[in-house]
Protein backbone atom coordinates (compact mmCIF):
# COMPACT_ATOMS: atom_id res chain seq x y z
CA UNK A 1 0.00 0.00 0.00
CA UNK A 2 1.16 3.72 -0.04
CA UNK A 3 1.40 5.73 2.72
CA UNK A 4 3.10 9.42 3.83
CA UNK A 5 6.52 9.66 5.21
CA UNK A 6 7.67 13.25 7.06
CA UNK A 7 11.27 14.38 5.84
CA UNK A 8 12.57 15.54 3.31
CA UNK A 9 14.54 14.05 0.22
CA UNK A 10 18.56 13.51 -0.41
CA UNK A 11 19.39 16.45 -2.54
CA UNK A 12 21.57 15.85 -6.30
CA UNK A 13 22.60 18.42 -8.17
CA UNK A 14 21.51 22.09 -9.26
CA UNK A 15 20.54 22.86 -12.59
CA UNK A 16 20.59 26.44 -12.61
CA UNK A 17 17.38 27.60 -10.14
CA UNK A 18 15.95 23.75 -9.94
CA UNK A 19 17.03 21.18 -7.58
CA UNK A 20 17.91 17.49 -8.96
CA UNK A 21 16.81 14.07 -7.64
CA UNK A 22 20.58 12.14 -6.53
CA UNK A 23 21.92 10.33 -9.55
CA UNK A 24 20.73 13.01 -11.90
CA UNK A 25 23.09 14.86 -13.47
CA UNK A 26 23.25 18.26 -15.66
CA UNK A 27 23.99 15.94 -18.75
CA UNK A 28 20.31 14.45 -18.48
CA UNK A 29 18.63 17.83 -17.53
CA UNK A 30 20.19 19.29 -21.10
CA UNK A 31 18.81 16.06 -22.97
CA UNK A 32 15.28 16.91 -21.18
CA UNK A 33 15.99 20.56 -22.40
CA UNK A 34 16.16 19.06 -25.53
CA UNK A 35 13.24 16.65 -25.58
CA UNK A 36 10.45 19.07 -23.76
CA UNK A 37 11.27 21.62 -26.48
CA UNK A 38 10.95 19.00 -29.39
CA UNK A 39 8.44 16.23 -28.18
CA UNK A 40 5.07 18.25 -27.80
CA UNK A 41 5.87 20.30 -30.51
CA UNK A 42 6.50 17.72 -32.96
CA UNK A 43 3.39 15.65 -31.83
CA UNK A 44 1.00 18.89 -32.21
CA UNK A 45 2.04 18.95 -35.61
CA UNK A 46 -0.51 16.67 -37.15
CA UNK A 47 -3.11 19.17 -36.01
CA UNK A 48 -2.28 20.78 -39.08
CA UNK A 49 -1.12 18.24 -41.31
CA UNK A 50 -4.46 16.35 -41.31
CA UNK A 51 -6.73 19.21 -42.49
CA UNK A 52 -3.53 19.85 -44.86
CA UNK A 53 -3.81 16.45 -46.26
CA UNK A 54 -7.58 16.31 -46.46
CA UNK A 55 -7.80 19.01 -48.16
CA UNK A 56 -4.68 19.31 -50.35
CA UNK A 57 -4.47 15.34 -51.04
CA UNK A 58 -7.85 14.24 -50.26
CA UNK A 59 -10.34 16.58 -51.81
CA UNK A 60 -12.66 15.82 -48.78
CA UNK A 61 -15.46 18.49 -48.73
CA UNK A 62 -15.33 20.77 -45.70
CA UNK A 63 -18.92 19.92 -44.31
CA UNK A 64 -17.60 16.43 -43.31
CA UNK A 65 -13.88 17.54 -42.21
CA UNK A 66 -15.00 17.95 -38.43
CA UNK A 67 -16.45 14.09 -38.43
CA UNK A 68 -13.21 12.47 -39.83
CA UNK A 69 -11.24 14.62 -37.83
CA UNK A 70 -12.88 13.60 -35.26
CA UNK A 71 -12.67 10.07 -35.94
CA UNK A 72 -9.04 9.99 -36.72
CA UNK A 73 -8.53 11.39 -33.03
CA UNK A 74 -11.04 8.99 -31.61
CA UNK A 75 -8.61 6.24 -33.28
CA UNK A 76 -5.55 7.47 -31.97
CA UNK A 77 -6.65 7.72 -28.40
CA UNK A 78 -8.07 4.21 -28.65
CA UNK A 79 -4.51 2.60 -29.25
CA UNK A 80 -3.01 5.22 -26.59
CA UNK A 81 -5.76 3.97 -24.10
CA UNK A 82 -4.34 0.59 -24.79
CA UNK A 83 -0.28 1.58 -25.42
CA UNK A 84 -0.10 4.29 -21.95
CA UNK A 85 0.00 1.46 -18.95
CA UNK A 86 2.06 -1.23 -20.76
CA UNK A 87 4.52 1.30 -21.87
CA UNK A 88 4.65 2.96 -18.70
CA UNK A 89 4.93 -0.74 -17.04
CA UNK A 90 7.84 -1.43 -19.20
CA UNK A 91 9.47 1.84 -18.34
CA UNK A 92 9.69 0.75 -14.47
CA UNK A 93 11.48 -2.43 -15.66
CA UNK A 94 13.70 -1.03 -18.20
CA UNK A 95 14.31 2.26 -17.81
CA UNK A 96 12.54 5.45 -19.74
CA UNK A 97 14.81 6.48 -22.51
CA UNK A 98 14.70 3.27 -24.35
CA UNK A 99 10.59 3.52 -24.11
CA UNK A 100 11.20 7.48 -25.20
CA UNK A 101 13.54 6.60 -27.83
CA UNK A 102 11.23 4.26 -29.61
CA UNK A 103 8.30 6.32 -29.24
CA UNK A 104 10.48 9.22 -31.20
CA UNK A 105 11.23 6.97 -33.71
CA UNK A 106 7.15 6.05 -34.18
CA UNK A 107 6.12 9.48 -34.87
CA UNK A 108 8.75 9.97 -37.20
CA UNK A 109 7.56 6.51 -39.12
CA UNK A 110 4.02 8.14 -39.33
CA UNK A 111 4.68 11.38 -40.99
CA UNK A 112 6.94 10.13 -43.37
CA UNK A 113 3.87 7.74 -44.54
CA UNK A 114 1.24 10.44 -43.79
CA UNK A 115 1.32 13.09 -46.43
CA UNK A 116 1.92 9.63 -48.68
CA UNK A 117 -1.83 8.38 -47.69
CA UNK A 118 -4.23 8.05 -50.84
CA UNK A 119 -7.97 7.40 -49.11
CA UNK A 120 -8.97 8.09 -45.28
CA UNK A 121 -8.14 4.31 -44.89
CA UNK A 122 -4.71 4.72 -45.14
CA UNK A 123 -4.41 7.85 -43.38
CA UNK A 124 -6.21 5.42 -39.92
CA UNK A 125 -3.58 3.45 -40.55
CA UNK A 126 -0.79 5.44 -40.46
CA UNK A 127 -2.57 7.26 -37.59
CA UNK A 128 -2.20 4.05 -35.02
CA UNK A 129 1.68 3.99 -35.72
CA UNK A 130 1.74 7.67 -34.88
CA UNK A 131 -0.70 7.04 -31.79
CA UNK A 132 1.66 4.20 -29.96
CA UNK A 133 4.51 6.55 -31.06
CA UNK A 134 3.10 9.67 -28.51
CA UNK A 135 1.91 7.61 -25.81
CA UNK A 136 5.47 6.40 -25.42
CA UNK A 137 6.78 9.79 -26.08
CA UNK A 138 4.28 11.74 -23.83
CA UNK A 139 4.10 9.04 -21.36
CA UNK A 140 7.75 9.36 -20.77
CA UNK A 141 8.35 13.04 -21.08
CA UNK A 142 5.82 13.09 -17.98
CA UNK A 143 7.90 10.42 -15.62
CA UNK A 144 11.10 12.36 -16.73
CA UNK A 145 9.35 15.49 -15.02
CA UNK A 146 8.56 13.66 -11.79
CA UNK A 147 11.98 11.33 -11.49
CA UNK A 148 14.00 14.19 -12.15
CA UNK A 149 13.58 17.29 -9.98
CA UNK A 150 13.69 17.51 -5.93
CA UNK A 151 11.08 17.32 -4.08
CA UNK A 152 11.17 21.48 -3.52
CA UNK A 153 11.36 21.77 -7.12
CA UNK A 154 8.64 19.86 -8.86
CA UNK A 155 6.70 23.37 -9.79
CA UNK A 156 9.91 25.11 -10.91
CA UNK A 157 10.78 21.90 -13.65
CA UNK A 158 7.21 21.51 -14.38
CA UNK A 159 6.53 25.44 -15.37
CA UNK A 160 10.09 25.62 -16.98
CA UNK A 161 9.35 22.08 -18.82
CA UNK A 162 6.03 23.63 -20.01
CA UNK A 163 7.81 27.12 -21.28
CA UNK A 164 10.03 24.59 -23.17
CA UNK A 165 6.98 23.06 -24.80
CA UNK A 166 5.50 26.12 -25.52
CA UNK A 167 8.45 27.21 -27.66
CA UNK A 168 8.16 24.36 -28.86
CA UNK A 169 4.94 24.12 -30.06
CA UNK A 170 5.16 27.99 -31.38
CA UNK A 171 8.40 26.66 -33.55
CA UNK A 172 6.88 23.94 -35.16
CA UNK A 173 3.03 25.49 -35.51
CA UNK A 174 4.43 29.03 -36.74
CA UNK A 175 7.92 28.25 -38.35
CA UNK A 176 7.28 25.06 -39.67
CA UNK A 177 3.38 24.38 -39.65
CA UNK A 178 2.33 28.35 -41.43
CA UNK A 179 5.97 29.52 -43.07
CA UNK A 180 7.63 26.08 -44.70
CA UNK A 181 4.05 24.99 -47.02
CA UNK A 182 3.95 28.57 -48.28
CA UNK A 183 7.37 29.21 -49.02
CA UNK A 184 7.37 26.10 -50.82
CA UNK A 185 4.33 26.70 -52.80
CA UNK A 186 5.94 30.14 -53.74
CA UNK A 187 8.97 28.41 -55.01
CA UNK A 188 6.60 26.52 -57.44
CA UNK A 189 5.52 23.67 -55.29
CA UNK A 190 1.60 22.36 -55.53
CA UNK A 191 0.20 22.07 -52.42
CA UNK A 192 0.32 17.60 -52.24
CA UNK A 193 4.01 17.99 -52.56
CA UNK A 194 4.74 21.38 -50.42
CA UNK A 195 2.74 19.03 -47.55
CA UNK A 196 5.23 16.12 -48.18
CA UNK A 197 8.64 18.11 -47.84
CA UNK A 198 7.00 19.71 -44.89
CA UNK A 199 6.03 16.19 -42.99
CA UNK A 200 9.18 14.87 -44.03
CA UNK A 201 10.89 17.77 -42.62
CA UNK A 202 9.16 17.11 -39.14
CA UNK A 203 9.85 13.15 -39.24
CA UNK A 204 13.62 14.02 -39.46
CA UNK A 205 13.30 16.16 -36.45
CA UNK A 206 11.34 13.39 -34.97
CA UNK A 207 14.58 10.54 -35.56
CA UNK A 208 17.02 13.18 -34.92
CA UNK A 209 15.66 13.71 -30.99
CA UNK A 210 15.15 10.05 -30.83
CA UNK A 211 19.04 9.61 -30.89
CA UNK A 212 19.64 12.60 -28.51
CA UNK A 213 17.21 11.14 -26.16
CA UNK A 214 18.62 7.34 -26.59
CA UNK A 215 22.69 8.68 -25.70
CA UNK A 216 21.45 11.68 -23.24
CA UNK A 217 18.70 10.40 -20.65
CA UNK A 218 19.57 8.77 -17.15
CA UNK A 219 19.63 4.89 -17.64
CA UNK A 220 17.82 2.54 -15.86
CA UNK A 221 14.75 3.27 -13.15
CA UNK A 222 14.89 5.70 -10.06
CA UNK A 223 14.43 2.53 -8.03
CA UNK A 224 17.85 -0.43 -7.22
CA UNK A 225 16.33 -3.30 -9.48
CA UNK A 226 16.19 -5.32 -5.91
CA UNK A 227 13.76 -2.66 -5.37
CA UNK A 228 11.28 -2.89 -8.47
CA UNK A 229 7.75 -3.99 -7.86
CA UNK A 230 6.76 -7.29 -9.33
CA UNK A 231 4.94 -7.04 -12.97
CA UNK A 232 2.03 -7.96 -11.17
CA UNK A 233 1.83 -5.23 -8.57
CA UNK A 234 3.49 -2.88 -11.25
CA UNK A 235 0.14 -3.60 -13.27
CA UNK A 236 -1.92 -3.16 -10.12
CA UNK A 237 -0.12 -0.06 -9.11
CA UNK A 238 -2.00 2.77 -11.51
CA UNK A 239 -5.61 2.13 -10.20
CA UNK A 240 -4.40 0.79 -6.60
CA UNK A 241 -3.05 4.33 -6.59
CA UNK A 242 -6.44 6.04 -6.98
CA UNK A 243 -7.47 4.92 -3.64
CA UNK A 244 -5.60 8.25 -2.41
CA UNK A 245 -7.97 10.92 -2.81
CA UNK A 246 -5.27 13.59 -4.51
CA UNK A 247 -4.38 11.03 -6.95
CA UNK A 248 -7.82 10.26 -8.02
CA UNK A 249 -7.86 14.09 -8.49
CA UNK A 250 -4.86 13.92 -11.00
CA UNK A 251 -6.40 11.39 -12.48
CA UNK A 252 -10.04 13.42 -13.42
CA UNK A 253 -7.55 16.48 -13.97
CA UNK A 254 -5.70 14.51 -17.40
CA UNK A 255 -9.37 13.84 -18.14
CA UNK A 256 -9.36 17.52 -18.98
CA UNK A 257 -5.98 18.31 -19.09
CA UNK A 258 -5.28 16.06 -21.87
CA UNK A 259 -8.46 16.63 -23.83
CA UNK A 260 -8.01 20.36 -23.54
CA UNK A 261 -4.85 20.27 -25.44
CA UNK A 262 -6.10 18.52 -28.47
CA UNK A 263 -9.35 20.34 -28.48
CA UNK A 264 -7.41 23.75 -28.89
CA UNK A 265 -4.90 21.97 -31.39
CA UNK A 266 -7.68 20.01 -33.36
CA UNK A 267 -10.76 22.98 -33.88
CA UNK A 268 -8.46 25.46 -33.25
CA UNK A 269 -6.59 24.45 -36.44
CA UNK A 270 -9.93 22.96 -38.11
CA UNK A 271 -11.92 25.73 -37.44
CA UNK A 272 -9.35 28.71 -38.82
CA UNK A 273 -8.75 26.62 -42.11
CA UNK A 274 -12.27 26.27 -42.94
CA UNK A 275 -13.07 29.61 -42.18
CA UNK A 276 -10.37 30.52 -44.31
CA UNK A 277 -11.28 28.34 -47.33
CA UNK A 278 -14.76 29.60 -46.94
CA UNK A 279 -13.40 33.10 -47.23
CA UNK A 280 -11.76 32.33 -50.65
CA UNK A 281 -8.30 31.60 -49.96
CA UNK A 282 -6.34 28.10 -51.20
CA UNK A 283 -5.23 25.32 -48.74
CA UNK A 284 -1.39 26.68 -48.15
CA UNK A 285 -3.05 30.13 -47.29
CA UNK A 286 -5.82 28.40 -45.32
CA UNK A 287 -3.19 26.40 -43.27
CA UNK A 288 -1.34 29.39 -42.20
CA UNK A 289 -4.73 31.11 -40.87
CA UNK A 290 -4.93 27.62 -38.69
CA UNK A 291 -1.60 27.53 -37.87
CA UNK A 292 -1.68 31.53 -37.00
CA UNK A 293 -4.47 30.87 -34.09
CA UNK A 294 -3.10 27.48 -32.86
CA UNK A 295 0.22 29.53 -32.81
CA UNK A 296 -0.94 32.44 -31.04
CA UNK A 297 -3.27 30.75 -28.16
CA UNK A 298 0.44 28.64 -27.59
CA UNK A 299 2.38 32.13 -27.55
CA UNK A 300 -0.32 33.45 -24.63
CA UNK A 301 0.09 30.16 -23.07
CA UNK A 302 4.18 30.29 -22.86
CA UNK A 303 3.52 34.32 -21.69
CA UNK A 304 1.42 32.54 -18.60
CA UNK A 305 3.20 29.59 -17.71
CA UNK A 306 5.94 31.12 -15.97
CA UNK A 307 3.39 33.48 -13.74
CA UNK A 308 1.13 30.25 -12.79
CA UNK A 309 4.22 28.39 -12.14
CA UNK A 310 5.42 30.81 -9.57
CA UNK A 311 1.44 30.81 -8.42
CA UNK A 312 1.34 27.41 -7.71
CA UNK A 313 4.88 27.04 -5.76
CA UNK A 314 3.52 29.39 -2.95
CA UNK A 315 -0.27 27.84 -2.76
CA UNK A 316 -1.69 24.34 -1.74
CA UNK A 317 -1.71 21.82 -4.59
CA UNK A 318 -5.06 20.93 -4.80
CA UNK A 319 -6.38 24.71 -4.11
CA UNK A 320 -3.93 25.24 -7.43
CA UNK A 321 -6.28 22.62 -9.22
CA UNK A 322 -9.13 24.45 -8.12
CA UNK A 323 -7.71 28.00 -9.63
CA UNK A 324 -6.22 26.59 -12.89
CA UNK A 325 -9.32 24.35 -13.38
CA UNK A 326 -11.83 27.34 -13.17
CA UNK A 327 -9.72 28.85 -15.09
CA UNK A 328 -9.51 26.78 -17.67
CA UNK A 329 -13.84 26.84 -17.42
CA UNK A 330 -13.88 30.03 -18.19
CA UNK A 331 -11.74 30.59 -21.40
CA UNK A 332 -13.07 27.68 -22.91
CA UNK A 333 -16.32 28.89 -22.56
CA UNK A 334 -15.41 32.48 -23.80
CA UNK A 335 -15.27 30.60 -27.32
CA UNK A 336 -18.96 31.08 -27.76
CA UNK A 337 -18.90 34.64 -28.35
CA UNK A 338 -15.93 34.19 -31.06
CA UNK A 339 -17.72 34.99 -34.50
CA UNK A 340 -15.59 34.54 -37.27
CA UNK A 341 -11.79 33.16 -35.77
CA UNK A 342 -10.33 34.43 -39.15
CA UNK A 343 -11.17 38.28 -38.19
CA UNK A 344 -8.51 40.19 -36.39
CA UNK A 345 -11.15 40.86 -33.53
CA UNK A 346 -10.93 37.27 -32.74
CA UNK A 347 -7.16 37.07 -31.69
CA UNK A 348 -8.03 38.06 -27.96
CA UNK A 349 -10.44 35.48 -27.30
CA UNK A 350 -7.40 32.81 -28.59
CA UNK A 351 -5.25 34.68 -26.52
CA UNK A 352 -7.11 33.39 -23.39
CA UNK A 353 -8.34 30.21 -24.64
CA UNK A 354 -4.26 29.34 -24.15
CA UNK A 355 -3.77 30.57 -21.02
CA UNK A 356 -6.77 28.53 -19.57
CA UNK A 357 -5.43 25.45 -21.47
CA UNK A 358 -2.26 25.43 -20.11
CA UNK A 359 -3.51 26.00 -16.68
CA UNK A 360 -5.35 22.78 -17.11
CA UNK A 361 -1.93 21.04 -17.86
CA UNK A 362 0.09 22.92 -15.06
CA UNK A 363 -2.08 22.06 -12.33
CA UNK A 364 -2.53 18.08 -12.91
CA UNK A 365 0.83 17.48 -13.68
CA UNK A 366 2.40 19.43 -10.58
CA UNK A 367 -0.14 17.32 -8.72
CA UNK A 368 0.45 13.82 -10.11
CA UNK A 369 4.25 14.83 -10.15
CA UNK A 370 4.13 14.97 -6.86
CA UNK A 371 1.74 12.07 -5.86
CA UNK A 372 3.18 9.54 -7.94
CA UNK A 373 5.36 6.40 -5.68
CA UNK A 374 9.00 5.99 -6.78
CA UNK A 375 8.59 2.70 -7.47
CA UNK A 376 5.75 2.59 -9.65
CA UNK A 377 6.16 6.16 -11.26
CA UNK A 378 5.67 5.17 -14.64
CA UNK A 379 2.28 2.84 -14.03
CA UNK A 380 1.19 5.72 -12.21
CA UNK A 381 1.75 8.28 -14.71
CA UNK A 382 0.81 5.60 -17.27
CA UNK A 383 -2.71 5.55 -15.55
CA UNK A 384 -3.07 9.58 -15.05
CA UNK A 385 -2.24 9.34 -19.36
CA UNK A 386 -5.09 6.63 -19.88
CA UNK A 387 -7.13 8.76 -18.21
CA UNK A 388 -6.22 11.47 -20.06
CA UNK A 389 -6.45 9.32 -23.48
CA UNK A 390 -10.24 8.44 -22.56
CA UNK A 391 -11.09 12.17 -21.86
CA UNK A 392 -9.80 13.17 -25.33
CA UNK A 393 -11.50 9.75 -26.99
CA UNK A 394 -14.93 11.17 -25.49
CA UNK A 395 -14.05 14.97 -26.43
CA UNK A 396 -13.21 14.34 -29.77
CA UNK A 397 -15.40 11.83 -30.52
CA UNK A 398 -18.26 14.46 -29.40
CA UNK A 399 -16.71 17.20 -30.27
CA UNK A 400 -16.03 16.03 -33.96
CA UNK A 401 -19.67 16.22 -34.33
CA UNK A 402 -20.64 18.80 -32.38
CA UNK A 403 -18.27 21.06 -34.91
CA UNK A 404 -20.33 19.91 -37.31
CA UNK A 405 -23.80 19.76 -36.25
CA UNK A 406 -23.94 22.84 -33.61
CA UNK A 407 -20.77 25.23 -34.40
CA UNK A 408 -17.08 25.60 -34.20
CA UNK A 409 -17.62 26.53 -31.15
CA UNK A 410 -19.12 23.50 -29.18
CA UNK A 411 -16.56 21.58 -28.47
CA UNK A 412 -14.70 24.18 -26.80
CA UNK A 413 -17.83 24.65 -24.64
CA UNK A 414 -18.09 21.28 -24.04
CA UNK A 415 -14.79 21.04 -21.97
CA UNK A 416 -15.87 24.17 -20.00
CA UNK A 417 -18.45 22.80 -18.58
CA UNK A 418 -16.22 19.47 -17.92
CA UNK A 419 -13.32 21.74 -16.50
CA UNK A 420 -15.97 23.39 -14.10
CA UNK A 421 -16.88 19.68 -12.78
CA UNK A 422 -13.47 18.94 -12.46
CA UNK A 423 -13.11 22.29 -10.49
CA UNK A 424 -15.92 21.45 -7.93
CA UNK A 425 -14.61 17.65 -7.10
CA UNK A 426 -11.04 19.41 -5.88
CA UNK A 427 -13.02 21.96 -3.86
CA UNK A 428 -14.22 19.00 -2.39
CA UNK A 429 -10.59 17.02 -2.49
CA UNK A 430 -9.44 20.41 -0.95
CA UNK A 431 -11.99 19.93 2.55
CA UNK A 432 -11.09 16.38 2.64
CA UNK A 433 -7.47 15.72 1.66
CA UNK A 434 -5.90 18.99 1.26
CA UNK A 435 -1.72 18.35 1.48
CA UNK A 436 0.56 20.89 2.31
CA UNK A 437 1.53 23.48 -0.03
CA UNK A 438 4.32 24.32 -2.78
CA UNK A 439 7.11 22.13 -3.03
CA UNK A 440 6.63 20.84 0.79
CA UNK A 441 4.37 17.79 0.73
CA UNK A 442 5.36 14.78 2.56
CA UNK A 443 7.07 12.40 0.18
CA UNK A 444 4.76 9.29 -0.92
CA UNK A 445 6.17 5.91 -1.14
CA UNK A 446 5.15 2.26 -2.06
CA UNK A 447 5.52 -0.79 0.28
Amino acid sequence: MSKTTPGAPLRGEKFWFIGLAPGVTRGNMWTYVAAAYGTIGLLTFVAIGTPYVLNANLGIAAEVQGRITGDLQLLNEVVMILAFAPLGILADRIGRREVYAFGLLAMGVAYILYPLATSVGELSAFRVIYAVGIAAATGMLGTVVADYPDDYSRGKLVGFGGVLNGIGVVTVTLGIGRLLPNWLVSQGYDDVAAGRITHWFVAGLCILLAVIVGIGLKRGTPVHASERLPLRDLAKSGLREARHPRIALAYACAFIARSDLVILGTFTVLWGQTAAIQDGMDAAQASGIGSRLFGTASLAALVWLPILGFILDRINRVSGVIFCMGFAAIAYLAMLFVGDPAKPDAIGWFVLLGMGQISAFLGATVLISTEAPVASRGAVIGMFNVFGAVGILISTGIGGRLFDSVGPAAPFAMIGVLAACVALFAIYVRLRSPGEVGGREAVRSSV
